[in-house]
């Protein structure tokens, strides 16, 4: 069952995303070679807190940490560990808030360093079809309005599709319906309607689109052990454009700095 968000929902995942978004910034801060990835997670945990809120994957579904940080060829949901990022290193840094009863998520991925140019292409390319995917989150579209654009953008570019990870609606759980697929067709699925509040990811591989588990049950990686870049933000679907609760605005204010 989908649930459309009132107002006043959609005002209190605007005050849960904030938080997640500043978050984003202080980790932000922090990204550089000679870092443990278990040090950016503690961060990440005390300065929800400080701010009245929870870490939504903690203990989500017995997760134990606050972030998914999947490094390299990992696609999400890799675990915090005494990784030391590397120069040349991605770093992708999802993150989800509960505040007021409602959920927030959002991740991006980060060049540790300098990276190469054809992966920093892979980069831009998945940050640029996570806002083709929202330019067609409006009223009276599909959700398969958002998946194509998403597909069409990021295989235009000889990159591949995740195809068995998905976006998500998003509310007073984590997860909700609908599924928002990064591949589809125009026209196809849900008519989106004003006050549904999605998560959209776009997943995208520089190889093969194909993915394993590790034995952990949670790392997701590539089979070729090529890299894997995921962008995210919570958006809630409106007339003309879609809003975004969600930003990278402390992100870029720390890469700046």
């Amino acid at each position: 069952m989908i649930i459309y968000k009132t107002e006043d929902e959609i005002e209190l995942i605007r005050q849960s995303a904030l938080i997640l978004s500043k978050a984003h910034g202080e980790i932000a801060r922090l990204i550089k070679p000679g870092i443990s990835t278990l040090s950016l997670d503690k961060v990440a945990e005390e300065f929800i807190q400080d701010n009245g809120a929870l870490p939504s994957f903690k203990n989500y579904n017995g997760f134990p940490y606050s972030l998914c940080i999947s490094v390299n060829s990992v696609v999400v949901h890799g675990m915090p560990s005494n990784y030391i990022l590397n120069e040349g290193d991605i770093i992708s840094v999802d993150c989800g808030v509960y505040k007021n009863g409602f959920h927030s998520d959002c991740a991006y991925t980060h060049p540790v360093g300098q990276v190469s140019s054809e992966v920093q292409q892979l980069l831009d390319t998945t940050k640029e079809s996570l806002y083709k995917g929202i330019e067609q989150a409006i009223v009276g579209n599909r959700l398969g309005d958002i998946s194509f654009a998403i597909q069409n953008y990021a295989e235009s570019k000889n990159y591949t599709i995740v195809r068995e990870l998905v976006g998500h609606g998003i509310g007073k759980n984590l997860h909700e319906s609908p599924e928002v697929p990064n591949y589809g067709r125009r026209g196809q699925g849900v008519k989106l309607q004003n006050g549904l509040v999605l998560a959209i990811e776009p997943m995208v591989n520089l190889g093969t689109k194909q993915i394993v588990q590790e034995d952990d049950g949670w790392t997701i990686r590539t089979k070729d052990n090529k890299p894997s870049a995921h962008f995210e933000h919570t958006v809630v679907i409106r007339k003309d454009s879609a809003e975004v609760l969600t930003t990278f605005e402390y992100i870029d204010q720390a890469n700046k700095s």
